[in-house]
């Protein structure tokens, strides 16, 4: 007689509540992808830098209607809880306090990827895309190139862009943020 084994997968609830009683602790970067707990990747200094590099130039270019979202959760229910390294959210009076942010609330998603590429490709990309977040940027660090992912379906994303090191990139929903994907890499050289 063989064993049967079966994966146990875990609603966003079920996830909060093993936080409240102390299984999963603030020192713990697991994010909650479809069902599963997955261990994120430690946070090397290429990707930290780049990550900072972002929300500073996020942070002057968007206006009161925008808030940028810094490697915290999005409530994708009921079995998803990613924490991109940046979203750009629709501005909300409390700034989320009362509740997370759902794919309706997020204008972009930015994936920094250095040691995740294929995770972020391969698993977070069609994540967001089944759950209709209009847009996802991956920056490529090792080889400095930037990936944005428009127009959602169940099955992907239709659209896929790769501006050249000098073009000029925005959002979408938020066209007032001009950047370069240059600009998303300076400072990596010297």
């Amino acid at each position: 007689m063989s064993a049967v084994f079966e994966r146990r997968l875990f609603t966003a609830e079920e996830f909060h509540r093993m936080g409240e009683a102390g299984i999963l602790g603030r020192e713990d970067r697991i994010e909650l992808i479809d069902g599963e707990l997955v261990n994120m990747a430690p946070i090397g200094k290429v990707h930290a830098s780049r990550v900072n590099r972002l929300d500073r130039l996020l942070q002057r270019a968007v206006g009161e209607d925008v808030l940028v979202w810094v490697q915290s959760p999005i409530s994708l229910p009921p079995r998803s809880e990613p924490q991109p390294d940046i979203a750009l959210l629709r501005a909300r009076p409390d700034d989320y306090a009362s509740a997370l942010p759902v794919a309706a609330d997020v204008l972009l998603v930015i994936e920094v990827a250095d040691s995740s590429l294929a995770y972020d490709r391969d698993v977070k990309l069609g994540l967001y895309a089944r759950h209709g977040i209009p847009e996802c940027w991956i920056l490529d660090i090792e080889h400095r190139k930037l990936q944005i992912y428009r127009e959602p379906t169940l099955e992907g994303y239709r659209a896929t862009l790769e501006p050249g090191p000098a073009d000029p990139i925005s959002p979408q929903a938020a066209e007032e943020i001009v950047l370069r994907v240059d600009d998303l890499y300076a400072g990596l050289d010297s």
